[in-house]
């Protein structure tokens, strides 16, 4: 089953599918953790035929009546694909050598073997930062790699 995915900017992450019935479903997840289940129109696939919010509680609930535990099993098969690679939160302080800095400038990559995937700012994530992305105090560095390349981004972003 193919699932749709589409970034909704200022707002979270839509993912939809169509059901063998030919009824389409989706999901608009919000930044802030609200969820809701959108069911679209038959006659018309774009239309919204009824949307239901939910909490992120009743999110979870809802995902555990419709299989969780199947959605674990295939999360547990993707860490073996992926086994030895870990993701960090690094908070930038405001006397990190990178504070008011751009990403390229710290060379992360290149110097560490680590790849910066995203930064939270003010509970808003920003995906796949360019180089000319200017951290600010407070900013948190979602870094993947190795437990190793990842501790030598949180050096850098200590001591330069």
């Amino acid at each position: 089953m193919q699932i749709e995915e589409t970034a909704l900017p200022g707002i979270g992450l839509r993912h939809e599918f169509t059901t063998r019935a030919g009824r389409r479903v989706g999901v608009v997840s919000h930044h802030k953790g609200r969820r809701e289940l959108v069911i679209y129109d038959a006659e018309d696939p774009d239309a919204v035929a009824d949307a239901v919010a939910l909490t992120a509680e009743e999110g979870d609930v809802l995902s555990e009546l419709l299989g969780a535990p199947h959605i674990v099993e295939k999360l547990a098969n993707l860490n073996k694909v992926f086994a030895g690679l870990v993701g960090e939160r690094i908070r930038i302080s405001a006397d990190s050598p990178y504070a008011g800095r751009l990403l390229g400038d710290t060379q992360a990559r290149t110097r560490t073997g680590a790849s910066i995937v995203a930064v939270v700012r003010d509970q808003e994530v920003l995906a796949s930062p360019r180089p000319d992305f200017r951290f600010a105090p407070d900013d948190v560095v979602v870094v993947v790699g190795t437990p190793e390349n990842t501790a030598a981004v949180a050096d850098l972003f200590r001591t330069g």
